[in-house]
């Protein structure tokens, strides 16, 4: 082998690597994402069951449901459609009615129940996050001062 071919060869296994480096991250990377959805979106086009999504919405006026323990059901509106959600934890003390949330889970197989692994709600008065904020204003459901502040 020439001094060029050994230099050739180096220079490919390196990029040989770099490539399978980037490919690993991003299927790591494919595998722990949570794409955002609100109640209109899920009724235009459902998710399959198992898959993990964020569902955002306000809580709907009348539908907290305390089960036994820390079980609670309660549905995410986003002014039209309503999806139900099954949460068995400890909710944030701003949990309540018509506040906005943001729900990490799947949809249980072979029903429209959402089963969330996590909840939460704004922190304050004035905040809500921001992706739930657009989109609600944008529906005309929402009227805060200003989205994310």
């Amino acid at each position: 082998m020439t001094r060029k071919q050994k230099r050739l060869a180096v220079i490919a296994g390196g990029m040989g690597f770099i490539a399978a480096a980037v490919l690993l991250v991003l299927f790591a990377f494919s595998q722990s994402v949570a794409y955002f959805y609100m109640p209109s979106d899920l009724a235009k086009t459902p998710v399959g069951a198992g898959t993990l999504i964020r569902l955002g919405g306000l809580v709907g006026e009348g539908s907290i449901v305390r089960g036994q323990g820390t079980e609670v059901q309660f549905s995410v509106t986003d002014g039209g459609d309503a999806v139900k959600v099954r949460f068995n934890g400890i909710l944030p003390d701003l949990f309540r009615e018509g506040q906005g949330v943001v729900a990490e889970g799947k949809f249980e197989p072979g029903s429209d129940v959402f089963v969330a692994d996590s909840v939460l709600a704004k922190h304050d008065e004035r905040y809500m996050p921001k992706q739930v904020a657009d989109r609600l204003k944008a529906d005309g459901v929402w009227k805060g001062e200003e989205a994310g502040q």
